[in-house]
């Protein structure tokens, strides 16, 4: 998915290993709570997403640097996803569904469908572009988009895609799906570059379970469903991520509601490399943004070519009649980029 904001801010890595000064804690880790913003896709039936990650409390969770959550969307009153070909460099794209189908076509010459269930792990390298439209037998889309930050060493990889199906598992009072690491004895076969953790969490009414998590990871729960959920005895509420920074072994989440509780737990080693986002460009320096902008405009080699992309407007057309997505301008100041300090251990 791309950042369809017209006037991106330039997000920098913030303080990482350690919830913030708005942490609260209820005699567990130390939680902190990350709300969402609102970012229409455009279009004058926007589909909206709740926008967790980046934000300036926070810009990285491990090295998942953008979350975008959508939906239960009607697609009949909205019109769906339908994001025409742009770019991405130095990041993994992971989509992941809970109802609905959407349509991914890429410059590496992969076309497939992004199905409930499965993950659908992009590679961008040094560069690569992609369409998403929902498919016609959509009806309902909802889901999250996510993005991972590639290291240095890895930023500049060939594309890659790949795609998996986790097995349901199933523990006391829930289950889980396991897309990317390791949780519950179940693991992701996925390429991931830095150590990292996602997995679907399901807490049936009136239930708990505590995870065996690995002590180097920072973790945040994103809550999907549910009005009650706690996490270390703090109330996560719908639509938040509740952030907690290394040191933890065990993390404990319940479910004192009604009705079930749908989460997406993610979690890696703190990220520490300079990072600058820009619009879909992740880099390292101002400079670096604005050679991937001007490559990009200019339908530079970097980025290569979508085939055969049919938007809500047709053959290669969204319903605004663009067949490719423009960059926004960069600001007038400099992107300055930030360092992580080193992460702070759990007492």
């Amino acid at each position: 998915m791309s950042n369809t904001e017209m006037d991106p801010a330039a997000f920098v890595c913030a303080d990482g290993g350690a919830p913030g000064p708005e942490s609260v804690c209820d005699g567990g880790v130390p939680v902190e709570i990350i709300t969402a913003r609102d970012v229409p896709l455009g279009g004058p039936r926007a589909m909206n997403v709740r926008r967790t990650l980046p934000q300036r409390q926070r810009s990285t969770i491990g090295a998942w640097c953008f979350a975008d959550h959508y939906g239960p969307d009607d697609v009949t009153a909205s019109g769906g996803m339908d994001v025409a070909p742009h770019p991405h460099t130095g990041l993994q794209t992971a989509s992941w569904l809970f109802e609905g189908t959407i349509a991914h076509r890429d410059s590496g010459g992969v076309a497939a469908d992004v199905l409930p269930g499965e993950i659908n792990l992009m590679t961008s390298g040094a560069g690569i572009c992609h369409s998403e439209t929902s498919t016609a037998g959509t009806t309902v889309l909802h889901g999250v988009q996510l993005w991972i930050a590639l290291p240095f060493e890895s930023r500049n990889s060939p594309r890659a895609f790949e795609n998996h199906k986790p097995p349901l598992t199933r523990f006391d009072g829930g289950s889980a799906l396991v897309f990317i690491g390791s949780l519950l004895g179940s693991t992701s076969p996925v390429t991931t570059h830095t150590p990292l953790l996602g997995a679907e969490v399901r807490l049936d009414p009136h239930t708990s379970v505590t995870l065996d998590v690995d002590p180097d990871f920072e973790h945040g729960l994103l809550v999907d469903t549910g009005d009650a959920v706690l996490l270390e005895g703090v109330h996560v509420p719908k639509d938040t991520i509740g952030y907690t920074g290394i040191g933890a072994t065990a993390l404990h989440l319940a479910n004192t509601g009604d009705d079930a509780a749908r989460l997406v737990l993610l979690g890696g080693t703190p990220f520490t490399e300079e990072l600058v986002m820009f619009w879909n460009f992740l880099g390292r320096s101002t400079d670096e943004i604005r050679q991937f902008r001007d490559e990009w405009q200019a339908g530079g080699d970097r980025f290569g070519r979508v085939e055969d992309y049919v938007g809500l407007g047709g053959p290669n057309r969204n319903a605004q009649g663009m067949s490719w997505l423009p960059a926004p301008e960069l600001p007038a100041t400099p992107l300055r980029p930030r360092r992580n300090p080193p992460p702070h251990a759990r007492p």
